[in-house]
C-alpha cells in the first residue's frame, strides 16, 4: 500500500476512535429500561420494609403474651403494666409505652388481659393480643392467648375484642394471626 494511503487510512482509524460513544438513541433505551426496572422494584422495595416494621409489632404482641401467661401462673391476676413482665425490652414504664412505629397499651385484670399495638405509620398493620383464664372441660385453669392482625393498614387503635368461655376473640377488622 502507497505510504500516502496508509497515512490517511491510519488518521481515519484514529478519528474513528476519537469519535466513538453512545448514540443518543442507545442512551434513551438504557435510560427507559431503569426506569421500566425501578418502577417494578420500588413497590416492592416499600413493601417489604413495612413487613419489617410490621414485624415490631407482631415480636412485642408475642412477647407480652407470652409472659403474661407467666405472669398470671404465678400470681392471682394478669400485670397491669410493662414494669411487672420484666420484658427487659423497649416497652417499659406504666400501662403505655410507645415505639418509632407503634403505641403499646396493656390492661389485665385477674381473668383477662389484653395488649394493643397501634401503627404510628398509615402504612402500618396494628395488632392486638390477649389472654384469657378459665376453667377447662376437666375444671382445670389454663390460660388461652391470642394474637390478632388489622385487616387494612392505619394508625386507628383496635376495637374491645371479646372473651367467650374458652378463648379471646379478635376485635372487628382484625383477624386471627396464627403466629403467636
Amino acid at each position: 500500500m502507497k505510504p500516502e494511503l496508509q497515512a490517511k487510512f491510519l488518521h481515519y482509524l484514529n478519528r474513528k476512535k476519537r469519535d466513538s460513544g453512545f448514540t443518543l438513541v442507545e442512551l434513551l433505551v438504557t435510560i427507559i429500561i431503569i426506569g421500566i426496572l425501578v418502577a417494578i422494584a420500588l413497590p416492592t422495595f416499600l413493601n417489604q420494609t413495612a413487613k419489617s416494621k410490621e414485624s415490631e409489632g407482631r415480636q412485642y404482641v408475642g412477647t407480652v403474651n407470652r409472659a403474661q401467661t407467666a405472669y398470671r401462673a404465678e400470681r392471682n391476676q394478669f400485670a397491669t403494666a410493662f414494669d411487672n413482665l420484666a420484658l427487659g425490652s423497649g416497652l417499659t414504664g406504666g400501662n403505655s409505652a410507645t415505639t418509632t412505629n407503634y403505641s403499646y397499651t396493656i390492661a389485665g385484670n385477674d381473668s383477662t388481659a389484653t395488649i394493643t399495638a397501634t401503627a404510628r405509620d398509615t402504612a402500618l398493620k396494628g395488632y392486638y393480643g390477649a389472654n384469657l383464664r378459665y376453667n377447662n372441660g376437666a375444671n382445670q385453669i389454663a390460660i388461652s392467648s391470642k394474637m390478632c392482625e388489622a385487616l387494612t393498614p392505619g394508625t386507628t387503635p383496635p376495637g374491645a375484642g371479646n372473651f367467650n368461655a374458652t378463648a379471646p376473640e379478635c376485635p372487628a377488622d382484625y383477624a386471627y394471626f396464627p403466629d403467636n
